[in-house]
């Protein structure tokens, strides 16, 4: 069985490579069409969702508050101002950056450690590999699934190959 480290923070440094691959063929996309980035960037499925900016913060902020919550290392804060695609890369990197740093061994035996997440409703508390699986991951990749998607809405010729990272 893979550890919690790989299943986590291995995975979502995978996952942020396929974000930001896609989001480079979406400003070539955009190019080719004359388009300004921001018909990219403040692309909405409908109107009472997350524009992309807010799909690649939730992605960061995801991963991050795994780290923070199962690894028990300090919180990168970031200020949700992303507007471009360079906007948007930058907040990619750092949060690889932050997610390199955390040491393998801070997952080592805390796949039954309580982890808490607080939410406008009231605390949700998990187990850390409950958390992991059953929250975190799912969430990483409804949002990563989502900035595909109005990737793909808009036009840019993606498809399942540069979602899976094979492209």
């Amino acid at each position: 069985m893979p550890s919690l480290y790989d299943t986590t923070i291995a995975a979502f440094l995978r996952g942020f490579d396929t974000l930001s691959a896609i989001l480079e063929k979406g400003r070539a996309y955009a190019a080719e069409q004359g388009w300004d980035e921001s018909e990219l960037t403040t692309a909405r499925l409908i109107a009472d969702m997350a524009p992309l900016t807010a799909q690649v913060q939730r992605c960061s902020d995801t991963a991050k508050g795994l780290a923070v919550r199962i690894g028990q290392v300090e919180n990168v804060a970031m200020a949700d101002e992303e507007v471009t695609l360079d906007d948007l890369q930058a907040r990619i990197e750092k949060t690889v950056q932050f997610l390199r740093s955390v040491p393998r061994e801070a997952f080592e035996g805390r796949e039954d450690a309580q982890v808490v997440l607080p939410t406008p409703s009231g605390d949700i508390p998990f187990t850390a590999r409950d958390y992991a699986i059953g929250f975190a991951i799912p969430n990483f990749y409804f949002h990563l699934t989502t900035a595909y998607a109005l990737l793909r809405m808009k036009g840019v010729p993606i498809g399942k190959l540069d979602y899976l990272g094979r492209a």
